[in-house]
C-alpha cells in the first residue's frame, strides 16, 4: 500500500502546484483534486509535500466552483447573515478547518458551527442562535489558512466520465490508498490533530468519507496515468 501511495505522490509531481492567487478559468470544469499543505511531508523519504486531502464535485461542470467556494473567491459571499447560511456551508473542507479552530479553543460555539444552515428549516430554528460577527472573524481565519498555507494539483476527467461516475470511483479508491499508507503520517504540529473528528486526527487527512476504501488498482492506475497526461497537454495547448 506505502508504495502505491509512494507512486501516486510521485505521478502527480508531473503537474504544477497551484497557489492562490491563481485565475479559476484556468481550471478545468471536471476534476479531481489533491491538496497539499504547509510543512506536511510525505513520509517516502526527503522532503517532498504529503497529499492531505483527495476530492471533486457534484455535477458536471462544477470543478471551479468547488475551488471557489473552498478558497472563497466570491468574496461577496461574506455578506450573510442569520437569513443566510455562510460560506462553510457550503464546503466541507471549510467546515473541517472551522471545526479545528473552535475546538482548539475550547469554544463552545462548536454546537452551533456544525448545524448546516443551507436548510431553511435550520436557519428558521437556529438562527436566532447565530453569532454572525463571530462567525465572520472565523470565516476570515480560514480563508487566510487555506489561501497562505495550501496548494493542490489536479486531473482532468472527460465529460464523458463524469457521467459514467468513473470519477467517484476514482476518487475514492486515491483516498483510500493515501489513508492505508503507513508512512505517510502527520507532522507533530498538523493543524488538523486539534479536530473533534476522530477521523480526521487519526487519518492525518482532512477527510471523514472514503478512508476505508480499497487502494487503486493497476486499471485505476492507468486511469490516473491517462488524465495526467491530458491534463499536461490540456495545459500547453492554453486549456
Amino acid at each position: 500500500m506505502s508504495e502505491i501511495c509512494k507512486w501516486l505522490h510521485e505521478q502527480l509531481e508531473q503537474l504544477s502546484l497551484v497557489k492562490f492567487p491563481f485565475k479559476v478559468e484556468q481550471l478545468p470544469e471536471n476534476g479531481i483534486y489533491f491538496f497539499y499543505e504547509d510543512r506536511e511531508i510525505w513520509g517516502h523519504g526527503g522532503h517532498k509535500p504529503r497529499i492531505v486531502r483527495i476530492g471533486t464535485h457534484k455535477g458536471e461542470g462544477n470543478f471551479r466552483s468547488r475551488i471557489k467556494e473552498h478558497f472563497l473567491l466570491d468574496e461577496s459571499k461574506m455578506n450573510f447573515d442569520a437569513t443566510k447560511p455562510a460560506p462553510h456551508d457550503r464546503s466541507i473542507f471549510r467546515t473541517n478547518i472551522g471545526r479545528v479552530l473552535l475546538n482548539k479553543a475550547k469554544d463552545d460555539y462548536l454546537n452551533i458551527w456544525e448545524i448546516d444552515f443551507t436548510s431553511r428549516n435550520k436557519r428558521d430554528e437556529y438562527g436566532h442562535r447565530r453569532d454572525i460577527q463571530k462567525e465572520k472573524m472565523i470565516e476570515l481565519e480560514i480563508t487566510r489558512i487555506l489561501r497562505e498555507r495550501f496548494s493542490f494539483r489536479f486531473i482532468i476527467m472527460t465529460d464523458v466520465q463524469m457521467k459514467e461516475m468513473v470519477t467517484k470511483r476514482l476518487e475514492s479508491f486515491l483516498i483510500g490508498t493515501v489513508a492505508h499508507c503507513k508512512m505517510c503520517r502527520p507532522s507533530s504540529n498538523w493543524l488538523g490533530s486539534h479536530s473533534p473528528k476522530k477521523r480526521i486526527k487519526e487519518s492525518g487527512l482532512w477527510l471523514v468519507q472514503h478512508l476505508k476504501s480499497n487502494e487503486i488498482n493497476e486499471s485505476d492506475k492507468g486511469n490516473t496515468l491517462n488524465a495526467i497526461t491530458r491534463t499536461k497537454e490540456w495545459i500547453v495547448n492554453g486549456r
